[in-house]
């Protein structure tokens, strides 16, 4: 009967061990299960709000990831007996996995869709991609992305920084390479268009003036403020279809010459005076056609034929000396400070003159050209460019040019398919303008920094340079021009520079 007793009071204490372990099993399977809904709530939330996200637009690509740390916390909630904790505020997803989701194929070949496909194989296209294009095509058309858009970045800016990598400690005030912030304006002649070709636009050196001159034997100016541009003078010159016009180095006066005329006009601004110089003592040349200003002031240098180069001065009006060069010279460019002056001729070489000692001190041949016709040097005194007839632009190191008879271009620029026949470095000596009046839209901007090429420029697909045969920078390289066969000079202003 004890032995009974005693196996009935082991029995029901086995009895209750066994249903306390069952408890604590449930008790256990319960914090999991508590703890198994709390990482469900944590990834794809409440029962509501997973409703809500299901709803929500297709082209969200955003996931929301849980980091290593909240799974720690998760897990020692588990161990403490499944202690709920509110879930952290959502973090943007580092990076997006296309498999992921599925996206939703558009048909390419909509009329309204068409121009956006690149080739055949692009008969239909995901929308995220179609999205990406179109972006691509706005940011084109604008000229990079507007700035009432870039507010618009995320907010997480610290880790958009972590995620990158480049130099931080690069100046803010230098151009950035590869698409240009720039905006068409109205043409800085639209209150005035000329009604033949346009061979001059130049921005006058102090003031918020632009200059336009062409065959329709005009001389005009305008006030450029980039919205109506307004006329401020216009002089005809009778017979006289014009060349070249080019401000004197004060801007005081301007000079212009004609194609056949050993005659040239000298208009005087601030007495509003057009004195003609039917003469030039020294000169024997049957035209004045070509020239440049010399930096220095009160001087011209005429380029002649067979070679020559005439040095005028213009207060006497006489040739003081000459200098030549082998074959004819196809263009001429002055180092910042006036002391010297490349020469580029037609046979493809290139000589440095000393203008103190009228003395050749240099002479190279420009590599791979035929037949030169153009040349710029930029006012940094860094860079001189060399244009050629197949459209080859070599730009090189000014110094090297100086002091090597065999120097080596920085780069050759090859985006031309036609002569090169328009060179001007901007201001600040960053970019570089070539054009080719051979074709339309033949105009590119070269990104000296780095040495490439402006990938946005010209902004738009319809013609709007046409054939250009001269460019210019504002005096802070605020806005460029240019002058077309159309009789217009297209305006834009460039973005990036805070001053005309």
């Amino acid at each position: 009967c004890f032995h009974k007793r005693l196996h009935g009071r082991r029995t029901q204490e086995q009895s209750h061990s066994v249903n306390e372990l069952k408890g604590a099993n449930l008790a256990v399977l319960g914090e999991k299960n508590s703890s198994v809904k709390l990482l469900e709530e944590l990834v794809f939330g409440a029962e509501e709000e997973l409703l809500e996200r299901l709803v929500e637009d297709e082209d969200q690509t955003g996931l929301l990831l849980l980091e290593d740390k909240d799974e720690e916390e998760a897990k020692e909630s588990e161990d403490e007996g499944g202690m709920r904790q509110e879930p952290q505020a959502w973090k943007k997803a580092a990076w997006v996995d296309e498999d992921d989701e599925l996206e939703e194929e558009v048909d390419m070949k909509h009329r309204f869709r068409r121009n956006l496909m690149k080739g055949e194989a692009e008969s239909t296209m995901t929308k995220q991609k179609l999205q990406q294009r179109m972006r691509e095509q706005f940011q084109k058309a604008m000229g990079g992305t507007p700035s009432w858009a870039e507010t618009e970045e995320d907010e997480d800016e610290e880790d958009d920084l972590l995620r990158r990598t480049g130099n931080f400690v690069a100046s803010s005030d230098s151009l950035p390479s590869g698409i240009l912030r720039v905006k068409k304006c109205l043409h800085a002649n639209s209150t005035r268009p000329s009604e033949d070709r346009l061979t001059t636009v130049q921005f006058h050196p102090s003031a918020q003036v632009v200059m336009t001159a062409g065959l329709d034997q005009s001389v005009s100016l305008f006030q450029v403020d980039g919205k109506t541009n307004p006329k401020i003078q216009s002089i005809h010159l009778e017979r006289f279809p014009v060349h070249k016009a080019q401000f004197s180095v004060d801007g005081e006066m301007v000079i212009a010459t004609s194609l056949k005329n050993k005659m040239f006009y000298l208009y005087d601004m601030m007495e509003g005076r057009v004195s003609p110089v039917h003469t030039v003592r020294g000169l024997n040349e049957a035209r004045v056609k070509e020239f440049s200003v010399c930096p220095e002031g009160g001087a011209l240098l005429l380029t002649g034929t067979n070679g020559y180069l005439h040095v005028l001065t213009l207060k006497t009006k006489e040739v003081v000396r000459s200098m030549k060069i082998n074959g004819d010279v196809s263009g001429v460019a002055f180092s910042p400070d006036g002391s010297k002056v490349f020469a580029n001729s037609e046979d493809g070489e290139v000589y440095v003159w000393d203008m103190r000692s009228s003395r050749c001190v240099n002479r190279f041949t420009d590599d791979g050209c035929v037949r030169g016709t153009s040349i710029a040097t930029s006012q940094n005194g860094q860079y001189l460019a060399c244009g050629s007839q197949s459209g080859v632009v070599n730009v090189y190191s000014q110094e090297a040019c100086l002091n090597s008879a065999n120097p080596k271009p920085l780069k050759a620029v090859m985006n031309l398919l036609t002569s090169a026949t328009a060179l001007t470095f901007n201001p600040t000596s960053e970019i570089l303008a070539i054009a080719s009046r051979a074709e339309d839209e033949a105009v590119r901007l070269v990104h000296l920094p780095s040495l490439t090429v402006f990938s946005n420029f010209p902004v738009a697909k319809r013609k709007i340079v046409y054939r250009a045969s001269c460019l210019d920078f504002s005096p802070h390289s605020g806005f460029f021009s240019l002058a077309n066969n159309k009789g217009h000079a297209p305006l834009y202003r460039l973005l990036h520079y805070k001053e005309f």
